[in-house]
């Protein structure tokens, strides 16, 4: 009996089907299915992002096929086989079946051919080598793609040492993947594979391992897969300052923020982040956010006033206070309530303007100058230490240039 995708509102999409009718129009019907992540998250009723095709057409006859039939065709990657159809506005990306000649590592050479099982042996784990045509009959050229995602299995097709040594990233996959699709113990083969193999990722480049791994942070619960590359010696590979723990375990259960979960990875050495971010190439925002949370981190304590608290979001910002926070609670899961109070107090507040400036102390004869400066610093420390008083500002700087005496 064939299995078939359950309704799929992407299946039966008149853009998928624009598509689909397209290169079945060129290469008659069989020479394209969908292949991969959408395919797999159909059957395991996981939300459907992307929708990847396979086909037996050359990438020239692909290119002539989506334009014939008046969709906008973009050769993303011709040479590897790869064209993108956009129908609806909606992109697809099409890729002819290949077999790997040779690979470093990193990039591979590629032939291209029309037999579906070369196809799926090149491809990273079983639960990805699906395929599925246009009427949605699923197919499995390994055998076992069904079987493992039914039971949350990550597992490489064929030897898995063979299948890291052609892309070093797969190392990170196999994690990424076990993080948001395995159930159970990691496969032990795979996780031998990775450990012994785990330096070759050192010629991989930043933002490739960057962008998995904070696809696998923002995993539902990444506990298991982090532990597991700690023990496999992957994440030391790429993170050397990580430290998972109990900090990072506790923040998982508190926030699904992938930047929460990585800042618990790290200790609160600003300078320290940077230099990882930096590495890592990470995101000038999540670099910067990483930074910000280290330098607050002195200035929070859970027991704090809401006064207090708004004296640190002030300072220091309350993106960063909040994170801050939540390093807090991840070291102390008791004082969840007062957590949560402070983040909701945060989460609410809008950090007021300085009420005067030099326009202010002009009027009082100081002229512009190192005294201004000093003044208006001490005006601004009487009025974060008051809780930020919305009167009464003429007075304060009156009494700070001419003191009373005593």
């Amino acid at each position: 009996m064939t299995l078939r995708l359950d309704d799929q509102p992407w299946l039966t999409a008149p853009a998928t089907r624009a598509v689909m009718a397209a290169l079945e129009a060129a290469g008659g019907p069989g020479c394209a299915r969908f292949v991969g992540g959408c395919v797999r998250n159909a059957l395991i009723g996981a939300p459907v992002a992307d929708v990847d095709i396979a086909t037996t057409l050359k990438p020239e006859e692909t290119d002539r096929a989506i334009r014939a039939a008046g969709l906008k065709s973009v050769p993303t990657g011709m040479a590897h086989g790869t064209v993108t159809a956009v129908s609806g506005r909606e992109p697809f990306e099409i890729t002819t079946l290949r077999r790997d000649v040779s690979t470093d590592g990193r990039n591979a050479t590629v032939a291209f051919t029309d037999d579906w099982a070369e196809d799926a042996a090149r491809r990273d784990f079983r639960l990805n080598a699906l395929y599925a045509d246009a009427e949605g009959r699923v197919f499995d050229p390994t055998g076992q793609g069904l079987a493992d995602a039914a039971a949350g299995r990550i597992v490489f097709v064929g030897d898995p040492e063979t299948r890291i040594r052609e892309d070093y990233l797969r190392i990170l996959r196999f994690f990424r993947f076990f993080a948001w699709y395995g159930r159970g113990e990691p496969d032990a083969a795979a996780l031998e594979a990775c450990r012994a193999l785990a330096p070759g990722m050192a010629r991989l480049s930043a933002e490739r391992v960057s962008k998995e791994l904070m696809t696998l942070l923002a995993a539902p619960d990444p506990r298991l897969a982090v532990a597991g590359m700690a023990g496999a010696g992957v994440l030391a590979q790429i993170l050397p300052e990580a430290t998972p723990g109990r900090l990072f375990e506790a923040a998982v259960e508190q926030s699904a923020d992938p930047v929460i979960r990585l800042m618990t990875l790290f200790p609160a050495d600003e300078g320290l982040v940077r230099e990882a971010s930096i590495r890592l190439r990470l995101s000038n925002a999540t670099r910067d956010r990483l930074a910000a949370a280290a330098c607050a981190d002195p200035a929070v304590r859970l027991a704090m006033s809401d006064a207090e608290a708004r004296a640190a979001a002030y300072r220091h910002g309350p993106r960063a206070v909040a994170d801050a926070v939540h390093r807090r609670w991840a070291e102390a899961p008791a004082g969840a309530d007062e957590a949560r109070r402070l983040l909701t107090l945060i989460k609410d507040w809008r950090r007021p303007a300085m009420p005067v400036g030099g326009r202010e102390l002009a009027r009082l004869g100081i002229e512009p100058g190192p005294e201004t400066g000093r003044l208006l610093k001490a005006f601004e420390a009487g009025w974060i230490a008051d809780d930020f008083p919305t009167e009464g500002h003429a007075e304060r700087l009156a009494a700070l240039v001419s003191p009373p005496r005593g």
